[in-house]
């Protein structure tokens, strides 16, 4: 069995929508649907949730996730990054509690229609392909050879140009996208390489019903209304 553990990163501060990540979604706080995903994994591990806010702690422990810690307000501003994030529990972790887990795996709140399954495949490519990393995608919903730009006078410019005139969406190349819901890589190719996708990286294919981000409060509203739907059907 690896030894696992599903991060969480869930800050106070939230400047399109407030309080985003305990607020509802499915009658629940956004954060408890990660929360659950990580708990529900075939593979178990530490579920951990790492925040600025005590109030945020509060949920997460009342979702029977782990927060051993405060994340310090620095790490917590609109500059910090997921990656300064996970350096810092890593630090904490392996100082406090002498704990390096064979693998980590970030699962963002702000994924919430992720499922359990969805990271158990991602480990379990992790395990045959004896992988560094492992990145949740999504077909990518534009194609990047019918993507354009406008120029400084507004006409449409080729983002990408294609290699003929006219393709036939038969004839387009399979393109993929971040999707922002998994991403797993070993602790220590983390601390060296800081990134989360360093060279040689895997990905695992996410269906994009399951691969929703919110970002907007747009996105926010969606996610409820899909997550009570699933809800009315079980």
């Amino acid at each position: 069995m690896l030894d696992l553990l599903f991060l969480i990163p869930a800050r106070g501060g939230s400047k399109g929508i407030p309080k985003k990540n305990i607020a509802e979604v499915g009658g629940r706080p956004l954060i408890a649907w990660s929360i659950e995903a990580g708990l529900g994994t075939r593979h178990r591990g530490r579920v951990i949730v790492s925040t600025d806010s005590a109030e945020i702690a509060d949920v997460a422990r009342g979702c029977s996730a782990e927060v051993p810690f405060l994340r310090p307000a620095e790490l917590a501003n609109d500059d910090a990054t997921s990656l300064d994030m996970a350096l810092h529990s890593l630090q904490w972790l392996e100082k406090n509690e002498h704990y390096r887990p064979a693998y980590l795996v970030l699962l963002q709140p702000t994924s919430p229609l992720r499922e359990p399954g969805d990271i158990d495949a991602a480990i379990e490519i992790a395990m045959v392909k004896d992988a560094d990393a492992v990145v949740s995608v999504s077909p990518a919903s534009s194609h990047p050879y019918w993507t354009k730009t406008l120029a400084s006078d507004g006409q449409l410019q080729d983002f990408m140009p294609p290699p003929k005139p006219s393709m036939r969406r038969q004839e387009l190349p399979e393109v993929f996208a971040l999707n922002g819901a998994i991403f797993l890589i070993r602790p220590e190719v983390l601390i060296a390489k800081k990134t989360w996708y360093p060279e040689g990286t895997y990905g695992y294919v996410m269906p994009p019903e399951r691969a929703l981000d919110i970002d907007t409060p747009w996105d926010l509203r969606l996610a409820d209304l899909v997550m009570r739907d699933r809800m009315s059907v079980q």
